[in-house]
Order: C-alpha cells, then structure tokens, then sequence
C-alpha cells in the first residue's frame, strides 16, 4: 500500500488541527451562558433606512441642547459634526438602496456577552463615578457616543448587508473604551472618530477563522491602541484624560476587591478565567521578582496598577478576539502580563506616559489567537493537561476549577497585603531613602512624586523639588527650575518656599504642614481632609516620617532647618 505524500500528511494535520479548534469553539459557546433566540423582523422597503437610523441621528442632536454640551463651543460642535456624518451617510445608504431597490431589515440578536459585560461596566462607572466627580460629568457624552455608535453601526451594516443585529453590541465597546481614554472637551470630536474607526476595523478587518469570516481585534482595544500609538507619537496626550483615568480608579475604596468581584461575574459566563488570572499571576510574579533583585516596587505604588487589574478583567477577555482553547487562553494571558511588564519599562525609557502599557499590546495579540490555538494544538494528547483543565477541550467544569483556584490566588495576595492594603511605594521617605542608596530608578521616581505632590498643592513638595534642583540633589542642578518651584510653593502660603524665592542662597526646608500630609498620606487617592490630626500623625508615622513618630510619642518639633 502506498504511503500518503508529505503534502497530504500536512494538510491531514492543518484538518485535525482545524476540527480540534471548531470543537472546542462548540465547547466554548456551550460553556457560555445561552444567548436569546434570534428573530427577524423585517419592515418592508426603505422605511427601515429612513426611520431608524433618523431617530438615533435626532437622539444625538437633542443631546447636543443640554447644558452639559452648550457650556463648551468646541463640544458643541462636535455634536453637530457628528450629527451631519450621520446625516450624510444615511443619504448615501437611501440612494443605494433605492437605486438598487433593496430592502433592510433587523435580526434581534440579544447576546449574553454584550449585555452582562455591558451590566459590569456600567457597575464600575458607579462605583467609580462616587468617588470621582469627572466620571458623573462624562455621563451625557458617554451616552452621546452609544447613541452615534447605534446609528453608525446599524448604517455601516445596511450599507455591506441586508440584515443588522440589533442587540446590545456597542454598549461593552463604548463602555470598555471610556474606560481606559476619553478626550477633553477642545478635542471630543476625536472620540467620534475613535468610535467610527473601532466599527470600521471591525466591520472590515476580519480573517476567516473556525469556518467563519469574522472580525479579528476587539473593536474598543483596536481604537485604544491605534489611538495610543498616535498620542505618543504626537506627544499628545494631554489633549486626553487617560493619565487621570489611569490614577483616580484608586480613590474608590478597595477597588482591586471590587475589580475582582466584578471579574467573577465575566469569568462565570464566557469562560475566560484563565486569561484574566493567568495575566494577573504572572505581574504579581514578575513584580515579586524585580523587588527582590532591587529593593524598589516594579510599578510605583502598586503590584499591579489598578487600571491595569480593570484592563485584564475587561478589556482582553473578548470572548471573540481571544484564543479558543483553555490552554490558548492561558497562554494568551501569560503574554498579555508580559507585554505589559516590559511596556511599562520601554514606555519609560521613552519618556512616554506610562498608562499605555495595558493598552498597546491588546492588538498584537488579538493577531496571535490563531497562531496560538495552532501553537497549542500537539498538547491534545497530553492526559494530565486535560485533568487540570488546561487542554485543547473547554469545559464548564473545568472552568469553575480555575475560578477556585483564582480565588485562593487573590485571597493570599490581599492577605500579603499586594492588593488593597498600604504599598511600599507609597512611602515617600522610603523613595528618599532608596534613591540616597542608589536603587534603580530610585531618584527618577521620588523627583516624580514630588512633581506630582506640587501640582496636586503641596506646597511643601514644591519647595523640595525646588531646593533638589537649587542643590543638584537627586537630580541635575537647574536654577530656573529651581526658582520656579519655590514661586510656586509661595503661591501655595509654604513659608519657606517665600523665604527662599527671596533669599535662595540659604535654603531652607521644614517638615510638612498637616495639609501637605493629607496629600502625601493618600495611599493611591484616598481623601484625608476630614482625617483628625492625631490620626494623620500616626499614618504618617507608619510611612517612615520621623517628625511624625517625634509628635506621636510627644517629643515633636517643626524647626525650619538651614541646609
């Protein structure tokens, strides 16, 4: 008998492997919480492309009235803009439509994994939106882009097709990229663009995968990471609120429990815990590893960033953009933490802001899935990989396993105090004592926090950074800076930032005032104003600050020092 040819042999293979993956797409869809039947519902001729698409198109425009809008020029326009888009766009679809005499119609399409992961984003906008009024303001622009998404989406689909899935599709991706970015008011109109562009890449950037031509990035990260590749290019980003999103996740209290129990309710539903707690294990890992090696925390103040922990809860766990296997997803995730761990450093080295570690890598990856669903498929045979959960076969089963297993992964972690509790970075002193040994990144990173301090109004920071620049101490010497600094700490009623700007050639420093403690004690964004003043003592105290653990013990002193 003769023997098949290699040819035949590879193609025998690419059609197991082919089958495998189709199985456990089955699986997955099975594992998933059941998605409402689809029905049709056609209203006949052009009626459909007139009506809909208008009341959307007059929804945006009424917004566009509020006072929220009309308060700002820039932003108003950008409402009209939009509005006209819409318009023109669907006068281009009617014509096409009667021209050829096509009829669109509706196919109601009510998925599990675009309304429950709509339901959690809208419960991490609460509950961060308590604790940060900007995120109450961006409410009727958040409702403004879901609104031209709707009318975009429904007209680009009638423009290639005569069905439209009504369901809520745009909600998790308007949702998940107000998230991570948003622009201000002078430059909203780019997050119009953003949105469009996100449908466009999805409607038109697909590959043919398990039998299905489908789109290959997720919509709300592919927009994040174009987007973000651009900002730094331009260096732009302050024309964006990405910094501040990025910081103020923290001023919600507990905000990495609240994260992770939000993230229960998407693991429990698509299957997708093991790319969120593989992504998570390996940053906690690798941020172990570089404080060991060094003695200074990896990221400043945090194990993980919380927009980070939110980013692998919600932004990478697409079901339909991640790879399909359990240990595709595993591996998946492995990829995601480092691609943001070695981010973070490049980003820096760069001078770049740092917030895009989470955000550029999504899109690279979303190309990967195929190859690593490939990549996986010898493990088929490997028994004790399937007993854990980790072969090429989903299962409900396995996945609540690895649920388990996530739980007990951040219950010790927040029992180590890595989560919530008070970090190491969050310690200035620690920082002065860490760059006068001279750990890596050390000063860098301790200049960075008073900077940081001064623009949030601590007077005393500025009068330090001014005094490092005046001296040279931490950082390269710089007289200007240095008397601009301490302006700014005597705009700010520091005292000795007054007596130095009029005499610098003695400089003086003093401890911090208890207003300046109530900004340098706040561990990430918590608010310390109504905080009593013994209180703050003690937790400065518990910081390192030996003035405080002077006053706390009844031997404090507050003497303008000569240095």
């Amino acid at each position: 008998m003769s023997q098949p040819s290699k040819s035949a042999r590879r193609n025998n293979k690419k059609n197991r492997a082919s089958q495998t993956q189709q199985t456990a797409t089955q699986h997955t869809a099975g594992a998933t919480a059941t998605a409402s039947p689809e029905v049709k519902w056609s209203v006949a001729g052009i009626n459909n492309v007139v009506l809909i698409p208008a009341l959307f198109t007059l929804a945006l425009l009424a917004l566009s009235f509020t006072s929220r809008v009309q308060q700002h020029d820039v932003l108003l326009y950008s409402f009209w803009a939009a509005c006209l888009g819409l318009v023109l766009f669907q006068g281009g679809l009617i014509a096409r439509c009667k021209k050829h005499g096509e009829e669109r119609s509706f196919i109601i399409a009510l998925k599990p994994q675009h309304y429950v992961q709509a339901m959690v984003h809208t419960s991490v906008f609460i509950y961060w939106g308590y604790y940060w009024e900007p995120v109450q303001d961006h409410v009727v622009l958040i409702i403004a882009q879901i609104i031209f998404a709707y009318a975009f989406d429904m007209m680009l689909s009638w423009w290639r097709r005569e069905n439209y899935q009504l369901g809520f599709g745009p909600f998790p991706i308007i949702f998940s990229t107000n998230l991570f970015l948003w622009f201000r008011d002078d430059w909203f109109y780019l997050q119009f663009i953003m949105v469009a562009i996100g449908f466009l890449g999805k409607e038109f950037v697909r590959w043919n995968r398990d039998g299905r031509r489908v789109h290959i990035f997720n919509p709300s990260a592919f927009t994040l990471g174009l987007f973000s590749l651009v900002l730094i290019t331009t260096n732009t980003t302050d024309i964006t609120w990405g910094p501040q999103i990025a910081s103020t996740l923290t001023l919600a209290p507990n905000i990495y429990s609240y994260l992770f129990i939000a993230g229960l309710v998407v693991m429990y539903f698509f299957s997708i815990t093991l790319v969120a707690a593989s992504a998570a294990a390996v940053l906690f890992l690798l941020s172990a590893v570089y404080y060991a090696a060094t003695g200074v925390p990896y990221f400043l103040d945090s194990e993980i960033p919380s927009a980070v922990f939110l980013g692998l809860h919600l932004l990478i766990t697409d079901p339909s953009t991640s790879p399909r296997t359990p240990t595709g997803k595993f591996v998946f995730g492995i990829l995601y933490g480092i691609g943001v761990f070695v981010l973070y450093t490049l980003l820096s080295l760069f001078g770049a802001p740092t917030f895009y570690d989470k955000l550029l890598c999504v899109p690279l990856l979303n190309l990967s899935v195929q190859w690593i669903d490939r990549a996986v498929y010898p493990l088929r045979n490997v028994n004790w990989l399937e007993k854990i959960g980790l072969g090429v076969t989903p299962s409900r089963k396995a996945n609540l396993g690895h649920m388990a297993v996530w739980i007990l992964f951040f219950a010790g972690m927040t029992l180590f105090g890595k989560t919530d509790a008070k970090h190491t970075g969050d310690s200035y002193p620690f920082w002065v004592q860490a760059c006068e040994e001279g750990r890596p990144t050390a000063c860098d990173r301790l200049i960075l926090l008073e900077t940081t301090y001064c623009n949030d109004g601590s007077g005393w920071a500025c009068n330090e950074l001014a005094a490092n620049f005046a001296n040279g101490r931490f950082v390269e010497q710089d007289q200007q800076q240095a008397l601009s600094y301490f302006a700014r700490a005597c705009e700010l009623k520091y005292q000795a930032g007054c007596v130095n700007l009029l005499d610098p050639s003695t400089i003086s420093q003093t401890d911090p005032r208890m207003f300046d403690l109530r900004l340098l004690l706040r561990e990430g964004g918590q608010n310390l104003l109504e905080t009593p003043d013994d209180e703050l003592i003690q937790r400065a105290c518990d910081h390192g600050w030996a003035f405080a653990c002077r006053s706390a013990s009844g031997d404090g002193s507050n003497q303008v020092t000569q240095r």
